[in-house]
């Protein structure tokens, strides 16, 4: 089957490419999955004897709407097994440096507790990676590697935060051709 977003309703193809979406599948060899980010959270995911991989964008309000459980549902509608799938979290804002307001923290913990945070200057903030790391684990994801570097802190990564405008850094996952 052709990649697809993995929200409710698959994106519609337009000219040549796919809407933008915040999470996408594919079952395609050789074809390689995209997530650009600058402080939002690239997640990859592999389930290679499946033969299907998964790329998401996964930031405060993705992370809250569970667009990584999301993700990996529809993997799993194309054969992949969460004990078999092995998930890389790319470097983000950290919880010491991502601050938000009280509401807004308080609103993403209702439903991601684990994202909950308190800033390095004792204010609320939200650990995104840490809340992703959740997601993946109450859907039987356990291979889970993180990037600990925060964007923020990095001068040699980009970040909105840090820098207002600026560039994205890029994560990409694909099946090999040969395999």
């Amino acid at each position: 089957p052709p990649p697809d977003g993995a929200g409710a309703e698959p994106p519609a193809p337009s000219g040549g490419g796919l809407d933008p979406v915040d999470a996408i599948v594919t079952t395609v060899p050789g074809l390689a999955l995209a997530v650009l980010v600058a402080d939002c959270a690239p997640v990859l995911l592999a389930d290679p004897a499946a033969g299907v991989v998964g790329a998401a964008h996964s930031g405060r309000p993705g992370t809250a709407a569970g667009v990584v459980p999301a993700l990996v549902k529809r993997m799993c509608e194309r054969g992949a097994d969460p004990a078999r799938i092995a998930a890389a979290i790319g470097p983000a804002a950290c919880g010491g440096c991502y601050e938000v307001p009280a509401v807004m923290r308080d609103e993403v913990a209702a439903v991601v507790p684990a994202a909950y945070a308190t800033t390095s200057k004792g204010t609320p903030g939200l650990d995104i990676r840490a809340g992703i790391a959740a997601q993946l684990a109450a859907e039987g994801v356990a291979d889970v590697r993180v990037d600990p570097r925060c964007t923020i802190e990095s001068p040699e990564l980009f970040s909105y935060r840090r820098d207002g405008r600026t560039g994205r850094f890029a994560g990409y996952v694909w099946l090999r051709e040969d395999v």
